[in-house]
């Protein structure tokens, strides 16, 4: 499997597991399996309301010997009621103490969208702050601060495009060391992923198999599904594999991170050994040329008559 390089050298599994959507009740049982079949890199954030959970396996998984604090590489994110930079911190120390560790190994901006302080969700407009009442520049400067502390060892921001890439940068003193957007062969974001790679910033593939188990509310109509797209139903059949295998190992292959989540002990072993197949350059071609710009989570769940957030603004201002 591909290892990712953080600036300072500490090292990225490329294939981890991601979260969100996992259940309650069934979340620990993932984790703990996803550990002991290989897993390293477990991905969370706060907002996934789980993270006491998969606290309590991996304090079992540490307890058993399945492995150490050391060897894991835990992220969790900043949700968008926390971005007061009083906030920050009181954020990070919640998702440290639900998941059970001293430190995180990375900690990111989950949306470049502020809520009123204490408004997890909300359905109104007057439950969103215009960015301006919350630079992100003052966010990040906070986020600067919990590496100093040692609460995290690196930081990075989620959703973010080139422009607001570029915006943060001019004022950081930390340089954003990963960027987590969606990403598969409709959505490759080919000029995002070149920025990050020309600044340093590593890249984290998420909603890498379409996002198909997320609430219907969020879903559009007549969304593509990635596993009956021919392309990729060829290549699998031709490797022997799911097409679920051939869309983790295009991630890993094309030098990203790729968080897959599955609660299911038998895929969980699939989406680890993606990273065994070897996809020829050819059908690498043949998967980058399927690139529609099409998302999944196109962020028009964060559009409010009367607010201060477009999904337009959200990706290209």
């Amino acid at each position: 499997m591909n290892r990712l390089a953080f600036r300072n050298g500490d090292k990225l599994d490329a294939i981890g597991l991601g979260t969100w959507k996992s259940e309650p009740g069934e979340v620990g049982q993932a984790v703990r399996e996803a550990i002991k079949v290989g897993y390293r890199h477990i991905d969370c954030a706060w907002i996934y309301q789980n993270e006491k959970e998969i606290g309590d396996a991996f304090q079992a998984a540490f307890a058993d010997g399945d492995v150490s604090r050391e060897e894991l590489f835990v992220t969790s994110k900043l949700w968008n009621s926390f971005h007061a930079a009083e906030d920050v911190e009181k954020a990070v120390r919640e998702s440290l103490e639900a998941l059970q560790l001293d430190y995180l190994d990375l900690y990111l901006i989950h949306w470049p969208i502020a809520h009123q302080p204490g408004i997890v969700f909300s359905e109104e407009a007057s439950g969103f702050a215009p960015i301006e009442d919350y630079p992100i520049a003052d966010t990040w400067k906070a986020m600067e601060a919990l590496v100093e502390k040692g609460l995290v060892k690196h930081i990075g921001v989620s959703n973010f495009n080139v422009v607001k890439l570029q915006k943060l940068i001019g004022t950081a003193k930390i340089i954003p060391e990963m960027n987590q957007v969606e990403s598969h062969p409709l959505l490759a974001q080919n000029d995002l992923l070149a920025f990050c790679a020309e600044n340093e910033i590593l890249y984290t593939a998420y909603s890498p198999l379409g996002s198909r188990d997320r609430a219907p509310g969020m879903k559009g109509d007549a969304e593509p599904d990635l596993f009956e797209i021919d392309t990729l139903k060829k290549i699998a059949e031709n490797h022997n594999v799911h097409p679920a295998q051939i869309l983790i190992k295009w991630a890993e292959g094309r030098g990203t991170a790729v968080i897959p989540k599955s609660v299911n002990p038998a895929r969980l072993k699939q989406n680890l050994a993606s990273a065994e197949i070897d996809l020829s350059k050819e059908e690498m071609e043949s998967i980058n040329s399927l690139d529609k710009g099409y998302r999944f989570l196109d962020g028009k769940f964060w559009e409010r008559e009367g607010g201060f957030y477009t999904a337009e603004a959200l990706w290209n201002a």
